[in-house]
């Protein structure tokens, strides 16, 4: 299996997997041009990408939905509640949706998602669990707590794509509106550094070869201040050997092969 985070962040979400000879993209919240360029960047052809899975309806992950749509054949797959949002959400919108049940089990080619529900102030939010049939990925992004069904998810995985979204003493000195500071700290917003540390604590695989720190704030975090709480973690747990990756809003993160 191979995956690459195309963009991580407020101006467009975006994650690439391979395995089983099928490609997809986990959301779409870049431009149709930006998508193309990252995907070049690590080498790999628009056109090879078989299905976009969305996790939610907020922009940052479908506002690139609809050119896509138009320009390339290609799936489209959400639960019915994200998939009225995004059409809501993006002007203009016809889409002939591939719906699943938040829960469930399915496959695209030689690819099996599971979409599990995480606690997001969107309709149905969820994250997903992908396999090759050898190695299995997690993504389990925008949410503000963990869960037992979380847990039972990163408990069994060889790649995490785990959400790191801000410092907690950045974010309350970041002048930002109150309601917004709630918002993101409430238990349907975003992971603090350490929340996302206490959670890969408690549920760290013991197959698990590397983690990406996705969804980071360019405002109320910075890459190597994730980075290093997550690295101190995974050292107190004897688990020096992880590989962590950064991720970026304007450029790919490392293409990793599983």
């Amino acid at each position: 299996m191979e995956i690459c985070v195309l963009g991580s962040g407020s101006t467009g979400n975006c994650l690439y997997v391979a395995g089983g000879g099928t490609h997809l993209l986990v959301d779409a919240g870049l431009s149709l041009k930006e998508l193309k360029a990252r995907l070049a960047q690590v080498g790999v052809d628009i056109e090879s990408i078989a299905a976009v899975l969305f996790s939610h309806e907020h922009l940052d992950h479908c506002n690139g939905a609809g050119v896509l749509r138009k320009k390339h054949a290609m799936k489209f797959y959400a639960n019915e509640g994200t998939a009225s949002g995004i059409e809501q959400a993006v002007k203009g919108l016809q889409m002939d949706w591939q719906i699943f049940q938040t829960g469930s089990t399915f496959s695209i080619g030689g690819l099996t998602i599971e979409a599990f529900s995480v606690p997001h102030d969107a309709s149905d939010a969820v994250g997903f669990a992908i396999s090759d049939g050898r190695a299995r990925l997690v993504i389990a992004t925008d949410f503000g707590m963990s869960t037992t069904l979380i847990r039972s998810k990163l408990a069994d995985c060889d790649a995490l794509v785990l959400e790191t979204n801000h410092d907690v003493e950045m974010l309350r000195q970041s002048g930002r509106p109150w309601s917004l500071i709630q918002r993101i700290l409430g238990r349907h917003g975003h992971l603090s550094n350490e929340d996302a540390a206490e959670l890969l604590a408690s549920a760290i695989s013991p197959r698990l070869k590397t983690v990406f720190l996705a969804h980071i704030s360019e405002k109320c975090n910075a890459p190597h201040h994730a980075e290093r709480v997550v690295r101190e973690t995974l050292r107190l747990a004897g688990r020096g050997d992880v590989r962590v990756e950064q991720t970026h809003p304007d450029v790919p993160s490392a293409r990793v092969t599983l």
